[in-house]
């Protein structure tokens, strides 16, 4: 295996095409295909988890999650077979539970699955010519049932389960909608199909026996146990604000789509025939999903209609209509938003609606604004950012900032962040863009697009053109590392422009072939080029000729790279296999087993090299290049990946593919660790824009301003109006209620009066009536007891009479089992005797028939149409026999049906009289409420008699079975000591390395405290300047403080100045004016001390302000001095500590080991002394030979019990002391945040191997 290790971090795409490609796991967690991989994505934290498909996977075409949410089926088409894997979710990471890959039907695809309610079962449907419906229980991978499901090679769109039924099943297809039902080990179809067939696309489960169905012509039908109960029909429905657009675009569309004819006539009717068919065109329900109100549907591109339960029986109305927004951004926003829709599903809480459409992207809405909001027109929003929805063409990084810039046949650029894991940019264009490169700085990007080549700069929010090149068809161009370069390729010719001059510097003429790939040197003097003509040309710039050269015409080559020294070139190509070239000529050959690589990438290092292939594998490897099959071998796309990629810092993979998904790999070395960048220089924030956005957005920022003030200014006087108004109700309602409160005390005066007097009446009633109940208490007892009495005697009588009763029943019983014992026995004896007379009686015959054929033999060619007629007579005699036979054997069963006919009889006769028991037991329970209390001592005493004698039985059981055990442990008494000796020399060598541990642990505290007292005086050292910053920050705040009222006291006398200002005309009352703001304002002494403390205290501040930040430089290269010596002592620590944590594991796991066999040797030791003290009155005098031997073993046992013990202690000992250990590191300030993370390291280091 390869010392180089890529681990998938993010992805950006949808594989649209997957059958039910939406579900969510849980509230934030939704699962969806994307490449070739599964992608857990949560929508708040937005982390992504990957379950990789399986190897050598050609792709996947459904999915399906389980019920109860654990598990998640898989349709794929593994090396031309198809498979169905199955994922148990709840597991990290999540497993593969078991796989579906051996059919005894023919089947060529899977294309939909579905989970039974209870998960246990899993129901598939394969697609024509086949069209097979296969019931599985997939835990046992166990086969139930087949059924073909269509004969005339219709295709089946979805299977899915009755959600409360595991036995029902429904499918939906062009022309199909079928109920299943499994029954005695088949599928048998439950519903028969009338009137005109349709083509039906989706259906849901609304009920147990209710399912939705939608069709292609926009109708919808429910059907309840397989008839046909309600139906509508959508109709596509325009928004009132945007119909005139859409007629405008429906005429630029029919412009460009119909060719221009020879008359203006017959253009114009064509014009007219495309507008007709568009308004003919009905909405496809190609998806439906439920929800507990009722169900949502798609009704045409780009639309979702909510549809709710009316309070008639049978009936849905439509609710909200739901749109996806136009993008515009796009090309073309009229058409942004016609979408099909692909697959919807809600949320557990049914708080979100999720849809995936036809171009790849994934919409969310939230159902609750529907609710607050109802008359405004509702849209979808992109559930992160819009995403590639065909082939990526172009990939490629910048050195200056995280950007990722991606072109694609959808005819669009995208920036991509990929340290955010972000969309920065992206836009439309008119023409398809086949490649792309990023300027190093990161703010300008090139395209090439099918009729020219533009460079545009990334402005802040928008991709803008800035120079065209008249480059048509460019299919790869490339900035070189210096960013004044850049190459594009236009056919078979290199054009070399200049980033700053734009001149055409330099053409590269030489391929006969198209130009498959550009690579420039890493101090941009060479380029390195390939082609479809098996060509790699070396270029040199400074003379614009080839260095060197290596053409092999049998392989068309598709990707190149150059090591970082510029001597070695990596080519890729048709004939698989990685060629590694210096100097004209080819140095080795690395075979590729059978897959073509489609491109090539080196790291900066040059000590990794990545493949991509045309399965949509990548493989990494180490330089030099491995021989054999060494290397790793990821599930990245689900097509042939067109672009490869390495940051330059050498941490992060990119690869993009043509199923359209942009694929983020960490890399790793093969312990786990990243590797180290060589420089850490922080990446560039700045960006573009222009000045006219500038001033916008200045101008813009002023009137938002002004606006904002004046709201300020209109919300206070509305406060204080709606402050009056509330004050005045106040003090209404505060009268009203005290008026009422008043009236209320008076009434409840008066009711406390009426309560006193009804009181006192009721008491008077109640005595009356208690002296009348004891009376007539006193006569019923008297009266019950007399009765209680007689019946006590009747009861008795009938108890000695159903006594009599049963005794004779049983004696009667008893007498007819004996005669029905007697006459079964006679019979068989009787039919014995008489199938031995016809067995003996056969043997002769067979004897006979021996005889006659010997003699016939001897006169066989005189005699043998006699001799056949014979052995048909004979033949016919033995068949009566037989039929015969057979008549009585009937006769003779009948005869005992009869007599079992007759025993059925006595039977019921027994039942009747047991009956009629049973109604005497009914007429005694009345008189049975006196002895119940006796009854249940009764039956509490036989509980107890029953219970004991149970326990003496089990006892006396064990006693049996503990008497066998004790004669095979006694066996195996002597094998059990010579394991303990083993056992005894295992743990010697054991004691000696934990001694050897103690001293190292001795040793680290040792260390430790030295550390610990270090960042002691660290941290006093810190605390001391801490308090110094608190209190030049006090200082401070005074002097803000001053510095405000200041500025108080400025615009006091600004308003008192101007207010004099007003007396202008009138000097006295200025003359008067001035002097009174002299008065207030000015005083000599106050003037005199502000100027001197003012001068003083800037002094002083300035001084101290010096010294403070002169001991801060001081402190802070202490600080980093002392943290790099702790940081390497921290690093020997962990690796210490480390290699210690791995020997104590292993120390544990040895001792569970010995715990579990000493526990074993104890059980079985434990037993043999029970046995022998409870054996030893019954045991023979042989058994009391063996105590002497066996209180030799008890010592021994004694003497491992002890050592265990005390190395119990021991490492009970050592533990305590390393949890303090840890406990002292995590209170230090500079590694207390790096020990904890010695179990995370251990988990990291154990996963790869």
């Amino acid at each position: 295996m390869s010392v180089i290790v890529a681990q998938s971090l993010h992805i950006f795409g949808l594989r649209s095409r997957v059958a039910n490609n939406v579900c969510y796991f849980d509230e934030q967690i939704i699962i969806y295909p994307s490449g070739n991989n599964c992608v857990k994505y949560h929508l708040e934290q937005k982390w992504q988890k990957f379950i990789s498909g399986s190897e050598k996977s050609q792709g996947m075409l459904a999915l399906a999650m389980s019920p109860n949410r654990r598990y998640l089926a898989i349709s794929e088409i593994v090396q031309e077979k198809p498979t169905i894997t199955i994922y148990e979710l709840s597991s990290v990471p999540c497993k593969k539970r078991k796989v579906l890959s051996v059919f005894d039907f023919p089947v060529q695809e899977f294309v939909s699955l579905a989970f039974s309610p209870d998960s246990k079962y899993l129901v598939a449907q394969t697609g024509p010519p086949e069209s097979n419906l296969a019931y599985w229980m997939w835990e046992k991978q166990r086969m139930m049932a087949i059924v073909k499901a269509d004969i005339q090679n219709n295709p089946v769109y979805q299977v899915s389960f009755n959600p409360q039924d595991n036995t029902q099943v429904c499918i939906t297809g062009n022309g199909i909608f079928k109920l299943f039902r499994y029954t005695e080990g088949t599928l048998k179809q439950t519903n028969f199909q009338r009137g005109e067939p349709q083509n039906y696309l989706s259906h849901v489960w609304l009920s147990e026996d209710r399912v939705m169905v939608g069709t292609d012509t926009g109708k919808l039908f429910l059907f309840e146990s397989g008839d046909l109960r309600w139906e509508t029909s959508i109709e596509c429905k325009e928004p009132p604000s945007e119909v005139e657009k859409d007629e405008l675009a429906h005429e630029s569309e029919s412009l460009i789509e119909f060719p221009t004819a020879s008359s203006p006539d017959l253009s114009s009717e064509l014009l007219c025939e495309a507008n007709g068919q568009r308004q003919a065109s009905l909405p496809k329900v190609s998806a439906i999903a439920a929800y507990s109100k009722g169900f949502a549907c798609s009704a045409g591109p780009g639309i979702v209609l909510l549809f709710e339960k009316t309070e008639e029986k049978e009936g849905y109305r439509e609710n909200r209509e739901i749109r996806i927004p136009q993008d515009q951004r796009s090309s073309d926003p009229n058409q942004s938003d016609k979408q099909d829709i692909m697959c919807m599903c809600f949320s557990p809480s049914e708080e979100t609606l999720l849809i995936s459409t036809s171009k790849n992207q994934l919409y969310i809405f939230t159902i609750s604004s529907t609710e607050i909001i109802k008359g405004e027109p509702a849209h979808f929003e992109y559930l992160n950012f819009p995403l590639h929805s065909a082939s990526i063409t172009g990939l490629d990084t910048c050195i200056r900032k995280p950007l990722v810039a991606t072109c694609s046949l959808d005819r669009s650029v995208r920036i991509w962040n990929y340290e955010t894991n972000t969309l920065d940019l992206y836009k439309e264009y008119q023409e398809e863009a086949y490649a792309v490169s990023l300027h190093p700085t990161g703010l300008y990007v090139l395209v090439g697009f099918s009729d020219k080549l533009r460079l545009m700069n990334l402005l802040i929010d928008d991709i803008r053109t800035f120079k065209d090149f008249t480059v048509r068809g460019c299919r790869e161009c490339t900035f070189s590392n210096g960013g004044h370069l850049f190459a594009a390729v236009n056919g078979n010719v290199i054009h070399i422009y200049s980033t700053t001059s734009f001149e055409n510097v330099n053409n590269l003429k030489g391929h006969n072939g198209k130009v498959r790939s550009v690579m420039w040197s890493a101090d941009d003097n060479k380029l390195i080029s390939c082609g479809t003509d098996g060509a790699v040309y070396e270029w040199s710039l400074l003379t614009g000729k080839r260095e060197s050269e290596c053409v092999l015409k049998s392989c068309s080559y598709s990707g190149v790279a150059i090591s970082p020294d510029a001597k070695i070139i990596f080519a890729v190509g048709s004939d698989q296999t990685l060629k590694e070239i210096s100097d004209s000529s080819i140095l080795r050959e690395v075979p590729a087993f059978d897959v073509t690589y489609t491109a090539i990438v080196i790291s900066h290092s040059g000590r990794m090299v990545f493949t991509g292939t045309s399965m949509g594998t990548i493989r990494s490897m180490k330089y030099p290049l491995p021989v054999h099959k060494e290397f790793n071998e990821y599930q990245a796309h689900a097509g042939p990946i067109t672009k490869m990629s390495i940051t330059c810092d050498d941490q992060f993979l990119l690869t993009v593919s043509e199923d359209g998904c942009l694929l983020i790999w960490k890399v790793y070395d093969k312990e786990g660790r990243g590797l180290k960048r060589e420089k850490e220089v922080g990446y560039a924030e700045e960006v573009l824009i222009t000045k006219t956005d500038m001033e916008e957005k200045t101008q813009v920022m002023l009137e938002l301003k002004t606006r904002v003030e004046e709201l300020k200014m209109e919300n206070e006087y509305q406060l204080r109006l709606k402050d009056m108004n509330y004050n005045e109700k106040m003090k209404e309602l505060t009268e009203k209620f005290i008026q009422e409160m008043e009236s209320l005390k008076t009434k409840n005066q008066v009711l406390k009066a009426e309560k006193e007097k009804q009181e006192l009446q009721y008491q008077e009633q109640l005595s009356e009536l208690m002296e009348k109940q004891s009376r007539e208490v006193q006569d019923l007892e008297s009266g019950n007891n007399q009765k209680l009495l007689l019946e006590y005697e009747k009861y008795q009588e009938l108890q000695v009479k159903s006594q009599r009763m049963q005794e004779e029943y049983e004696k009667q019983l008893h007498d007819m089992e004996e005669t029905k014992n007697q006459a079964l026995e006679e019979l068989t004896e009787y039919y014995e005797a008489k199938l031995h007379e016809k067995t003996t009686l056969l043997e002769e015959a067979q004897d006979d028939a021996r005889q006659q054929l010997r003699e016939f033999e001897e006169t066989k060619k005189q005699i043998e149409e006699d001799e056949d007629r014979e052995i048909q007579e004979i033949k016919i005699k033995y068949e009566r026999r037989l039929r015969e036979e057979r008549e009585s054997n009937l006769r003779l069963k009948g005869e005992t049906g009869i007599m079992r006919k007759k025993f059925n009889s006595l039977q019921k006769e027994i039942e009747e009289r047991s009956n009629d028991i049973e109604t005497m037991r009914m007429e005694q329970q009345k008189l049975q409420g006196v002895i119940k209390s006796l009854e249940k001592d009764i039956l509490g005493l036989k509980r107890e008699i029953q219970e004991r004698d149970e326990t003496i039985q089990d006892k006396e059981k064990r006693i049996y079975d503990l008497k066998k055990k004790n004669q095979e442990l006694e066996k195996f008494k002597f094998v059990l000591d010579y394991k303990i000796k083993e056992l005894k020399k295992q743990i010697e060598p054991r004691e000696n390395d934990i001694k050897a541990m103690k001293e190292q642990i001795q040793e680290m505290e040792g260390e430790l405290e030295r550390f610990h007292k270090q960042n002691m005086q660290l941290e006093l050292n810190i605390t001391e300047l801490r308090q110094k910053l608190k209190a030049t920050d006090r200082e401070m705040h005074k002097e803000q403080q001053k510095e405000r009222d200041m500025e108080a006291l400025v615009k006091r006398f600004k308003t008192d100045l101007h207010n004099c200002v007003g007396f202008i005309q009138e000097p006295k009352k200025l003359k008067e004016g001035i002097r009174e703001l002299y008065d207030k304002y000015v005083q000599q002494a106050d003037m005199v001390e502000i100027v001197g403390v003012d001068t003083d205290l800037q002094q002083e501040y300035t001084r101290q302000r010096e010294h403070l930040e002169r001991n801060l430089a001081t402190l802070k290269k202490k600080v980093v001095k002392e943290s790099e010596i702790h940081r390497a002592d921290n690093v020997r620590i962990m690796q210490e500590n480390v290699s210690l944590i791995k020997e104590i594991n292993e120390l544990r796991r040895e001792l569970k080991v010995t715990r579990t066999q000493v526990h074993d040797l104890q059980s079985a030791l434990g037993l043999n002394r029970k046995n022998k003290k409870q054996g030893i009155p019954d045991t023979v005098p042989s058994h009391e030979r063996l105590p002497s031997p066996g209180v030799l073993r008890l010592n021994i046992e004694e003497e491992t019990e002890r050592i265990i013990e005390m190395q119990r202690l021991e490492i009970k000992r050592l533990r305590d002391q390393i949890q303090g250990q840890e406990q002292v590191l995590a209170l230090r300030p500079l590694s207390g945040g790096r020990l904890p993370l010695l179990e995370v390291e251990r988990s990291h280091e154990t996963q790869p191997q």
